[in-house]
Parts: C-alpha cells; sequence; structure tokens
C-alpha cells in the first residue's frame, strides 16, 4: 500500500472497493436469472462477458490498495435497511432490482475513479452496456408472458374484396390462430386500413392478437397489438417511436447473428427463416433447420419459425427445438383453411 494517502484517497478507495463488490454480486444475481430464470443463453453470456470486463478493470487497479481500505466492521451503512429491499414479489423483481445496484454501482465507480486518476471511461463504457442488456433482460421477460401460450402466427393478405378477407379472417382467428399477421404490398393506404380496421374487429372478439406488417402508421391508427418489420425497414426504435411503449414488434431475422441484435435492440419477438421454400415469398437464401437449432439453443425471446412450414415438415422444424410457427401460403391457398389450421393448431407441450 502506498504509505501515507490522503484521507479523500483513502475513503475513495473504500468507496471503490464496496462499489466493485456491490457490481460483482448485482453480476451473478442476473447471469443467473438468465441461465436459469429465462433459461437464455445469448443473455447469459451478455452479463457474464460484462462481469468479464468488470474483473479485468478491477486487476488493472491497486488492489492490495483498495483491500487495505475495506473496513466492513466499521461501516455504519450495514445496519441501514429499509423494508423495500427485504421483500421481493419475483424472480424478476430480483433482477430488476440487480439491474439498478449493478447501475448505481457502476456510477459510482466511475466518479471515484476520477478521483483516483482511474479508468473512468472504461467503467462509464460498461456501464452503458449495462443499460442495454437490462432493457433486453426484463423486455424478454416482459415477452414471455405477453406471448405465454402463443404458438400458432399465421399471416394474411388482404383478399380480393373486404367481405371475401372478413370471411377469412374469421375463420382463422375461430380455428386455432394465436396470432393473425396483414401482410399486403399492393393495396391503397386507405383500402388497408380499412382491412386492419375489420381484422381488428374480429381478432378483438376472438382473443387473437392482431398484428400489422411493416406499417407502424396503420398499426397505431388500427389500434393492432403489434407490427412486424423486417431487416430493411425502420429500426425498432424508430418504429417504437411511432407505436408507444405497449405494442409488441416483431422482427425478421436470417441469422444468428441478427436474432441476437434483435434481443439488444428491444424486439418483442422474432421470424427465424426461410425455413423451406414458400410460395408467397421468394428468398435467394435459406437458413433452414439449421439456424432455427442455433436460436433454439440460446434465445428464449418468442421466436417463430417461418417460410414455407406445412404440416408435412413441422415435425422436422419442431424437432430443431423451436416452440413457435408462422404459417401463410399453407392457409391461403387451402380449399379448407380452418381444417388446415386446426391440424397445425395443436401446441406443443410447452411453449
Amino acid at each position: 500500500m502506498q504509505p501515507n494517502l490522503p484521507a479523500d484517497h483513502m475513503a475513495a478507495l473504500r468507496i471503490m472497493d464496496a462499489n466493485f463488490n456491490r457490481a460483482n454480486e448485482a453480476l451473478r444475481v442476473l447471469e443467473e436469472y438468465c441461465r436459469f430464470g429465462l433459461s437464455d443463453g445469448h443473455l447469459t453470456r451478455c452479463w457474464k462477458e460484462l462481469r468479464h470486463s468488470l474483473a479485468n478493470v478491477h486487476a488493472a487497479l491497486p488492489v492490495a490498495d483498495l483491500l487495505h481500505s475495506r473496513d466492513t466492521a466499521g461501516d455504519v451503512g450495514t445496519a441501514v435497511k429499509t423494508d423495500q429491499e427485504q421483500s421481493r414479489g419475483s424472480i424478476r423483481h430480483v433482477a430488476q432490482a440487480s439491474c439498478k445496484r449493478l447501475e448505481q454501482a457502476l456510477r459510482s465507480l466511475e466518479e471515484y475513479a476520477k478521483v483516483l486518476s482511474l479508468p473512468a471511461r472504461e467503467i462509464e463504457a460498461l456501464r452503458y452496456q449495462s443499460y442495454t442488456f437490462e432493457k433486453a433482460t426484463l423486455l424478454t421477460a416482459n415477452s414471455q408472458q405477453k406471448l405465454a401460450g402463443a404458438w400458432l402466427y399465421v399471416l394474411m393478405d388482404g383478399g380480393e374484396s373486404a367481405e371475401a378477407f372478413a370471411r377469412l379472417a374469421l375463420e382463422i382467428c375461430q380455428s386455432g390462430a394465436d396470432i393473425v399477421q396483414l401482410r399486403e404490398k399492393e393495396m391503397a393506404d386507405s383500402e388497408l386500413l380499412e382491412r386492419a380496421k375489420i381484422l381488428r374487429r374480429i381478432s378483438r372478439e376472438s382473443g387473437t392478437l392482431f398484428i400489422m406488417n411493416d406499417r407502424p402508421d396503420l398499426a397505431f391508427l388500427a389500434d393492432a397489438d403489434g407490427v412486424h418489420v423486417g431487416q430493411e425497414e425502420l429500426s425498432i426504435q424508430d418504429v417504437r417511436r411511432i407505436v408507444g411503449p405497449e405494442m409488441l414488434i416483431g422482427l425478421s431475422s436470417h441469422s444468428i447473428d441478427q436474432a441476437r441484435a434483435a434481443v439488444l435492440a428491444g424486439a418483442s419477438y422474432i421470424g427465424c427463416g426461410p425455413t423451406f421454400p414458400s410460395g408467397t415469398k421468394h428468398f435467394d437464401h435459406f437458413p433452414g433447420l439449421a439456424f432455427l437449432r442455433e436460436v433454439a439453443a440460446e434465445i428464449s425471446l418468442p421466436a417463430f419459425a417461418i417460410g414455407g412450414i406445412t404440416l408435412e415438415n413441422l415435425e422436422e422444424v419442431l424437432g430443431t427445438g423451436m416452440k413457435r410457427v408462422a404459417v401463410g401460403g399453407v392457409v391461403m391457398t387451402s380449399k379448407s383453411p380452418a381444417q388446415i389450421l386446426r391440424s397445425l393448431a395443436v401446441k406443443p407441450a410447452a411453449i
């Protein structure tokens, strides 16, 4: 330990020692929440890597000085408790509290590092990372709750007429669909909005979630439950500015890196594919079943396999570990959509 350190430096070291411990404890809680509570390999790895990055910062500091500054027995704060600290309503509340504890500890470390001419900017970068991981972790938990039991996602176009569209929408919503998306590229905005309002009315009566494809403006006007965008459309952040804080936002993902990025960006769910060639949309590349296996292995944000899924290949899809599917062509081209949907609507044992 350096001799004759000024008293304020000793106090700063003591504060930093306490906050390194506090931050590491919070990080371990969050890592285990994602590992055992969410069963999410991606977020578990994010928190673990942040914990290791903090350990690297700690190792570069005068560790002996930090230890010598510690005085747990003389810490007047150990006896200061609040009732709120002694109660947690759920493991999610534990995670929420740990996020705040971590961020506060990192901010304290950052500020007192400046007094000691230590690498405050490195700690600041970790604090910003923690904000992103907090958002992804808590939104993943929220989406799991909102989409609990949602297994079958059906995509439909605008139909030949409003009447025909309404008939098919009613058939889809009454035949086992958990979510229905309106995807229509050719229709004028006014006509498309009218279709969206029809679907909103029908889906609300049946308890089916209604998602608007590509158009957050029309999703907002139609009071949809959510909006779905692709990799080339508006960002999650821009969509959120239009639709507000409550609406679901889905994002198409075609690789494991895109799926990981979607989680950190704040997507409510992801569409994963294309799995097989589809009669409704052309693709130059098919990530296929291998991509589904990657997602199922490490991401717990609700994820729907999409692209050419039929009754004949459904078992292959479920064999990857994916628990949710999205279908379009197999329903829209069928002479009996209700029969197809009832066959598809047998949910896996656990989702």
